[in-house]
């Protein structure tokens, strides 16, 4: 027990060196590291986390709980990708390696917690790394998880961390309230700019959820801070996911998934390329480069992924470069690119696949109609230039960051 006691005494005592870097981020985990884990005094807990759950130290949040004093943890719980985060398609229940402890996956033949997982436990610490993004499933894990604990009378403890993307803002149209799913776990706007902190706050009190929750925020974030500028160390969230870059185009690439076109799965570069059998690449990246698309540039590629859509198929499209992340527009630079091949290569293109994550009827009709995505445009009241494609869901975007303000952690 003194050992126990003494590992995270010096942990505490790490995060509060200096390291020589102003902005070096505490997230959620580290704060409750140097509370010596107050919140969860005397209490038995299941932890919902996966590979990126970890403090400063490099410590899975998974052996901070099981070695503190006075915490007992029980049983852990897994989003999509598993405990690991190297897994597609369902994954099944499992036995973690360094602990013995049961980990029980929501993304096999369950996506909700059932009512023996959260058996006997008095909380359930979520601590799981988000990207950003409305389809990237693990925000609705969250949902489920708040919703299925407030049934069954169990605390939920989130565990903040950046949301990578936040500079870029929110945008994008909202899903419709009748196509809400796993993949749209709200009607919110694609990017919504907020922790999964935050999030949890709104979908509380929003959708009167009666969850018993409580936020352990972060200390020295911000909403303007990329995820280099918080010195945390980058731990893949999910297989294709695999740096800060990737993340902040996967709005926008990830709204072309569902059509017939590679997004570079089964490459060294997921959604930094684009392409298929049916492409021109020189032709796509000339036409693409005319849409003066803000901060990205493209160059003709030809590859062959080994996974995914035209596996092990040369396909030619073009490489995405962000030139200037400051002005990068990720849904606006997914839909002018689904618009160009639709515009290009309308016999082969199968457009309607954009539907099944961007889940706007009004913005799909206009999409398909416009004869210009990227005609300049001011919005009204704000002297702010943009493009025609952003004026489709402003009003909506408008709503969502008045509705949430209330909600937000940092500045």
């Amino acid at each position: 027990m003194i050992g126990v006691r003494l590992k995270w005494i010096l942990a505490a005592l790490f995060l509060a060196l200096p390291t020589g870097c102003a902005h070096r981020v505490l997230t959620g985990v580290d704060v409750l590291v140097e509370t010596r884990f107050a919140a969860l005094e005397g209490q038995r807990v299941a932890i919902l986390t996966n590979r990126t759950g970890r403090s400063s130290t490099g410590r899975r949040t998974i052996d901070l709980l099981h070695e503190a004093p006075g915490v007992d943890v029980v049983r852990l719980l897994s989003p999509e990708h598993g405990l690991s985060t190297d897994r597609e398609g369902k994954v099944g229940d499992a036995t973690d390696r360094d602990t013995g402890l049961p980990v029980f996956s929501l993304y096999g033949e369950t996506r909700r917690p059932t009512a023996a997982m959260l058996a006997d436990i008095d909380a359930v610490v979520f601590d799981v790394q988000d990207i950003g993004a409305r389809f990237y499933t693990y925000i609705t894990t969250l949902g489920y998880l708040m919703e299925e604990c407030a049934v069954h009378g169990v605390r939920v403890l989130v565990l903040d961390r950046p949301n990578p993307i936040a500079p870029a803002g929110v945008d994008g149209p909202s899903a419709d309230l009748d196509r809400l799913d796993f993949i749209a776990y709200r009607s919110i706007p694609v990017t919504h700019a907020l922790t999964v902190g935050e999030l949890a706050r709104w979908f509380n009190a929003e959708f009167d959820l009666e969850c018993d929750l409580q936020v352990i925020a972060m200390t020295r974030w911000t909403h303007a801070m990329w995820w280099d500028d918080c010195s945390l160390p980058w731990i893949n969230p999910s297989p294709n996911i695999r740096n800060a870059t990737q993340a902040l185009l996967y709005p926008g690439l990830g709204l072309l998934e569902a059509t017939n076109l590679s997004v570079g799965r089964g490459t060294a570069s997921p959604f930094e390329r684009i392409g298929a059998p049916w492409v021109d690449g020189l032709e796509l990246a000339l036409e693409l480069n005319r849409q003066k698309l803000p901060g990205v540039g493209f160059t003709p590629i030809v590859y062959t992924p080994t996974a995914s859509v035209h596996a092990d198929q040369r396909c030619e499209g073009v490489s995405i470069t962000v030139v200037d992340r400051e002005l990068v527009r990720p849904v606006v630079l997914g839909l002018t690119i689904g618009w160009v091949l639709e515009h290009l290569y309308a016999d082969q293109f199968e457009e309607a696949g954009i539907m099944r994550l961007m889940k706007n009827q009004r913005v799909m009709d206009w999409w398909r109609h416009t004869d210009a995505p990227q005609g300049r445009h001011r919005y009204p009241l704000f002297d702010r230039p943009s493009c025609w494609l952003h004026t489709e869901w402003f009003a909506s975007v408008w709503r969502f960051e008045k509705k949430t303000r209330p909600y937000r952690l940092y500045p």
